[in-house]
């Protein structure tokens, strides 16, 4: 069942019956993420740097910086992994450095800290939707994207953010209610659509969600829209049944993104999650909602080296609006208070 891009004049629904999300509702933008570097690993190198002025610092010199620097990535969410990829980046970058007089101790430890953890923000794969969009568009197809993730954790919200970003950009989209194992699943998008005024491809609860993504991706190409954004049920990976149903829709929708929808606030959970579903259908990038909310911003460090798959947007609050394009840039300024 297909339904057609709304009247402006639509009805608001009643409060409480979508996931949040109107347009320019919700906290300010931005992200917070300020405690995985505290002002006690920082002053400690500091100390030690300036302790050494006139040679070259050693290891011993910066031994138990390092481990405070450990503890507090650890304390924060930060992989095991992740936290030690940046304890050797940083004593690689110092290690061996001779400290004049003159040296600006602060900015030097500065430097060394943003360029390891930017390392372990960027990934070597490069994902654009936009150009892969384009990419579909000069085919006269369009582009299917499929999303996947934890049931409450932002997913169908984060495909009405999405639609919007790509709507203001001039594409078409047609959402695909998917998430036909939950019973608000396919009202909740249902709404979203109204809101946005795009069109929405459903079937009753209970439906194949395979076929409802061929049904939208059918509806793209008979009427010549762009993007296709196909919502799954939100699944945990231990959910075996759900599990196959979702590489079914991915098998059968045959996407050009599958993207993880991961919240921010569960910390090494998310990451956890995103390397399973990455196991199980092959992601090509995450979402991170809530990054307004996250005081740690342990996932955001570690989603990336964990999967070698690149974060593609941030959310950053509850409106349509509140989506960004990802740049480490944006996780290095909230952890050093830039």
């Amino acid at each position: 069942m297909v339904e057609k891009k709304p009247e402006p004049a639509v009805e608001r629904p009643e409060a409480g019956r979508a996931e949040a999300a109107e347009p320019g509702k919700g906290p300010e933008k931005g992200t917070r993420a300020g405690v995985i570097l505290p002002e006690k690993p920082r002053r400690g190198f500091i100390r030690a740097v300036k302790r050494v002025a006139g040679r070259e610092l050693t290891a011993k010199d910066i031994e138990d910086i390092l481990w405070d620097l450990q503890v507090a990535m650890l304390e924060s969410d930060v992989a095991v992994p992740v936290a030690d990829q940046i304890v050797e980046r940083v004593k690689a970058g110092l290690v061996g450095r001779r400290i004049g007089l003159r040296t600006d101790v602060k900015k030097m430890a500065d430097e060394v800290l943003r360029e390891a953890i930017k390392e372990v923000l960027t990934s070597k794969q490069e994902v654009d939707l936009i150009k892969i969009i384009e990419a579909k568009r000069a085919k006269g197809e369009p582009a299917v994207f499929v999303f996947v993730g934890i049931n409450g954790h932002g997913k169908t919200t984060t495909i009405a953010k999405l639609a919007r970003y790509l709507t203001k950009r001039g594409y078409k989209v047609v959402l695909a209610a998917g998430d036909t194992f939950r019973a608000a699943g396919i009202e909740q998008l249902e709404i979203h659509a109204e809101r946005l005024g795009v069109n929405i491809v459903k079937q009753k609860r209970g439906s194949d969600a395979a076929a409802v993504a061929y049904d939208a991706i059918a509806h793209a190409k008979a009427r010549g829209l762009d993007v296709v954004l196909v919502d799954t049920a939100g699944r945990m990976q231990t959910d075996v049944n759900l599990m196959d149903e979702m590489r079914k829709v991915v098998r059968v929708a045959k996407p050009d993104a599958v993207i993880f929808v991961g919240d921010a606030l569960t910390g090494n959970d998310a990451v956890e999650q995103a390397k399973t579903f990455d196991q199980a259908v092959g992601i090509t990038g995450t979402i991170l909602c809530k990054m307004d909310a996250d005081a740690r911003g342990g996932a955001a460090l570690s989603i990336t080296q964990v999967t070698g798959k690149p974060i593609l947007f941030l959310g950053t609050g509850q409106g349509y609006d509140d989506l960004v394009e990802f740049k480490p840039e944006i996780i290095l300024n909230a952890l050093f208070g830039d």
